[in-house]
């Protein structure tokens, strides 16, 4: 037998590469794993931080469900408006346009925010299904007084149960 026969003899067959393929995918899975395993325990002393250093158990980060738990004005910034408004609450432009409401004149007459709060307004998702009377005059109060506002006369759940009609 030729040098030549030998290696026609060991040519790979088509049924072989699936062999070699399937072969390689449990390589990189095996390595992937061996990588997760040596770094997941490094990972419990943040974790344990983490969760330690947070929110105690029995009240949630985030609202869960329909309707927000956060009550202050602050707490519902951070958590509902922040993330479209900026936390300077200079607002932002990319694949939206999300208006200042740093110095915001539009705030001075406080039926106008509530009502974009409680009703939406053109991109802006309308909140009133999701917060009660009372978190909607928290957050308004919030805005009017905090990002070089100063409008001092405060909203009330009444108010807002007017906007509401």
């Amino acid at each position: 037998m030729t040098a030549w026969s030998k290696r026609k003899s060991n040519v790979i067959k088509p049924e072989s590469a699936d062999v070699v393929q399937m072969t390689h995918a449990n390589y990189k899975l095996r390595t992937a794993l061996a990588i997760a395993i040596a770094v997941v325990p490094s990972l419990s002393p943040c974790m344990a931080y983490a969760q330690s250093a947070g929110t105690p158990a029995s009240t949630p980060a985030l609202s869960t469900g329909f309707k927000f738990v956060e009550m202050s004005g602050e707490e519902l910034f951070v958590n509902v408006c922040r993330g479209c408004h900026m936390s300077d609450g200079k607002g932002a432009a990319g694949a939206g346009t999300y208006p200042s409401l740093a110095g915001n004149r539009n705030l001075e007459a406080s039926g106008y925010p509530v009502h974009v709060v409680v009703n939406g307004q053109r991109g802006m998702p309308p909140f009133g299904t999701m917060m009660s009377d009372d978190q909607v005059a928290a957050v308004v109060n919030y805005l009017r007084t905090h990002f070089d506002n100063n409008y001092q006369d405060a909203v009330t759940a009444e108010d807002v149960k007017i906007v509401r009609r």
